[in-house]
């Protein structure tokens, strides 16, 4: 079975995968000090519980846009997978695409493997929003190249930001006010989070959309999708998957 690890800036997905399929995934809190043997305590506790073991892991591939993290999880494949991971973004790896940008190099490996998995199940041309970290808006062409993007502060670096640098202004949970004027501290920042995030993504689909001057589809993925969707009616489909399966899809492409 392949092990699809998927390493954010705020969360790190391991997958387990078989026959291009998820069988079980898990997240953690990405920290690139959490050594090779670290990951591999952790992640074998979570395996014998759907009664797996690293024995029926003997291919892995690794997609991540923290450099530091990459050495552990690499050497956890070597070591405990007994295993040589495929890399996103190392010269031999093939994703059967164009990066149609100023600096190809330059572009994340989640947002690349989002294109192809994005390409491959909804054709094109896309918008592929990602609600991590960053929230992040990627071009996919008809013909399922990569043609530039978007990108915004994510929605939990926002609200964390205007907690860190207004004295008066605590912390708050994201969550959907039923009003847009709030009538104390925490709902009026809660509103202005929130509402403030859908009007930042419909603007940007509608500007981006003017701009391509095709029709375009939307596709959503990441981590706070779920909670925005069904406020934001530009958003065609959401798929919390996409980026597990677009690195399926890469493994499956250098095999």
């Amino acid at each position: 079975m392949l092990l699809a690890i998927d390493a954010g800036n705020t969360n790190i997905v391991f997958a387990v995968c078989d026959k291009g399929e998820v069988v079980v995934q898990w997240r953690a809190t990405t920290k690139p000090t959490r050594t090779a043997d670290e990951h591999a305590v952790w992640l074998a506790e979570l395996l014998a519980l759907q009664k797996l073991s690293f024995k029926d892991l003997n291919q892995a591939i690794i997609a991540t846009v923290v450099p530091a993290a990459l050495f552990d999880l690499r050497t956890m494949c070597h070591k405990y997978l007994n295993c040589d991971p495929l890399v996103v973004g190392d010269a031999n790896v093939r994703l059967g695409l164009n990066v149609k940008v100023d600096r190809p190099d330059a572009v994340g490996a989640d947002r690349l493997i989002n294109t192809v998995a994005a390409h491959e199940r909804y054709k094109g041309p896309l918008i592929v929003v990602d609600f991590g970290t960053a929230t992040t808006f990627d071009i996919v062409s008809a013909d399922g190249d990569y043609e530039g993007g978007v990108i915004a502060p994510g929605v939990n670096l926002s609200a964390e930001a205007l907690h860190q640098a207004a004295a008066m202004l605590p912390r708050v949970a994201v969550s959907r006010t039923e009003q847009v004027i709030g009538k104390d501290t925490v709902p009026a920042m809660q509103s202005g989070i929130y509402w403030g995030y859908v009007s930042l993504i419909e603007g940007l689909v509608t500007r981006i959309k003017a701009e391509y001057g095709k029709p375009m589809k939307v596709i959503a993925t990441g981590g706070l999708a779920n909670l925005f969707h069904k406020q934001i009616a530009v958003i065609d489909q959401v798929d919390p998957d996409l980026t597990i399966r677009g690195l399926i899809l890469v493994h499956a492409r250098n095999s």
